[in-house]
């Protein structure tokens, strides 16, 4: 999934909402308790990704990246997703010839900043979406 250079996906994609919208509704609002559980949940999915790379626990943190990016799909995140991503790539690639303990944390330096940007702007407008702005 390589994009042209300077491409950025679009913060949220308003398609997989209304598809899970259309899918969950029959239960009365169901699907803005998924969107609500997905925004109660990314301080901790957030955290486990930076406890487990600034600990150089590689298996810990391909898991919490693999959380992420599907917990990010499923609503739409799309940037999100896509960081998440590129953040895959680079434990799959990077820890597999390096000591995790080293490469890692400098992983942490690379992508957790971008990550919890990305992650608050993506919240502010998914509660947008819910009608329950800040």
């Amino acid at each position: 999934m390589t994009q042209p250079d300077g491409y950025a996906p679009p913060l949220l994609d308003p398609a997989v909402l209304e598809r899970l919208r259309d899918e969950l509704d029959d239960d009365e609002g169901v699907w803005k308790v998924f969107v609500e559980a997905f925004i109660a949940q990314m301080p901790q999915r957030l955290q486990k990704v930076r406890l487990a790379l600034t600990t150089g626990d590689l298996p810990g943190a391909m898991d919490a990246v693999l959380s992420l990016k599907t917990a990010s799909q499923m609503v739409g995140a799309e940037r999100l997703a896509a960081l998440a991503l590129e953040l895959e790539k680079s434990l799959r690639e990077e820890a597999r010839t390096a000591d995790p303990a080293v490469v890692l944390p400098r992983l942490a330096a690379e992508h957790l900043r971008r990550l919890k940007q990305c992650a608050q702007r993506t919240i502010y407008v998914l509660q947008d979406h819910l009608g329950k702005g800040p």
